[in-house]
């Protein structure tokens, strides 16, 4: 950890997130990154001739900020954080391989995955975020939503689930009750985008179609959201300049290249939230019992075949 990041330890849990953020952008603006559909194409066709990442030069960044998620797990319990990470993207932008990154090594106790079904009609019934409510972090906990109360302005929207009016509403409510969750109840509220681009998106849900280890992931509602591209940009777009706020601002990752982006965003997590990396305890095992009386009793079970 960096020496300005042990000096912040200390600070407020409404501090927690880093001071270097960049400051709020006037309401007009839309992150330069993804101003169009059009332009994210471009900008991914310019990386085409950036060489993927091996998978051993992956694995062993990978098993370095596996360490330090889990130095990052016990900071969270000792100082009692509450952390929501929310991931969102279209289809196919590589969201659960992020998440399964994230929580490989780390107890699913403290790291909770939140993927929410579709609403039951009783939900329906309810006030819009309060089925994602239930699910926020206690202190010591941090709660990742593949998908989050942003389905609104994502799925809802594009797929004619929700009215304007609904959507407006989202729009105007939604900074309020996440400066609520960070102001108030001292939450830690990360955003994250994961940008594909048209040509890898098609090419990854080929693969599911193809590979049946991945066909439980497409769904018809992927068919549909596929030949929408451009109203998601126009949702995506939207969400960008009404709800990227200071206080919970959104971070955008290029996802064309899955073991890049896993390892972006994990380094973005812990150089977000300031932690402190705990001394090694001194542990030895204790020794075993003694056998004593006891004797194996004669049982019949029934065994897995040794077949490998």
């Amino acid at each position: 950890m960096s020496e300005k990041q042990k000096q912040n330890t200390e600070a407020s849990v409404e501090g927690n997130i880093n001071p270097d953020m960049p400051p709020e952008p006037e309401i007009e603006e839309v992150p330069e990154v993804v101003d169009s559909a059009e332009e994210t194409g471009k900008a991914a066709k310019r990386k085409k001739s950036t060489k993927k990442m091996s998978n051993r030069a992956y694995l062993k960044a990978l098993e370095k900020l596996e360490a330090e998620l889990v130095h990052l797990q016990s900071w969270v319990i000792r100082k009692g954080l509450k952390v929501i990470l929310v991931f969102e993207g279209r289809d196919a932008a590589g969201k659960g391989g992020t998440i399964k990154a994230i929580t490989a090594r780390v107890s699913p106790r403290v790291f909770r995955v939140v993927a929410l079904p579709a609403p039951t009609d009783r939900q329906k019934s309810q006030m819009y975020v309060q089925r994602y409510i239930s699910h926020f972090p206690a202190a010591g906990e941090v709660a990742i939503f593949d998908r989050s109360w942003y389905n609104r302005i994502g799925v809802e929207t594009v797929m004619g689930f929700a009215t304007e009016d609904q959507v407006q509403h989202f729009l105007r409510m939604t900074p309020m009750f996440e400066k609520a969750a960070v102001k108030e109840n001292g939450i830690i509220l990360l955003k994250y985008w994961l940008e594909v681009d048209m040509d890898e998106q098609a090419r990854r849900l080929e693969a599911r179609i193809t590979d049946p280890r991945k066909q439980w992931k497409l769904s018809p509602m992927d068919l549909k959201s596929y030949s929408r591209w451009y109203d998601y940009s126009r949702a995506r777009d939207r969400m960008f300049k009404e709800t990227d706020t200071h206080w919970a601002p959104w971070f955008v990752a290029n996802s064309n290249d899955k073991k890049r982006v896993r390892l972006n965003i994990i380094q973005h997590i812990l150089n977000s939230i300031p932690y402190e990396v705990p001394k090694d305890p001194k542990i030895t095992l204790p020794p075993r019992q003694k056998r004593g009386d006891y004797k194996e009793p004669k049982l019949t079970l029934k065994r897995v075949p040794e077949v490998y």
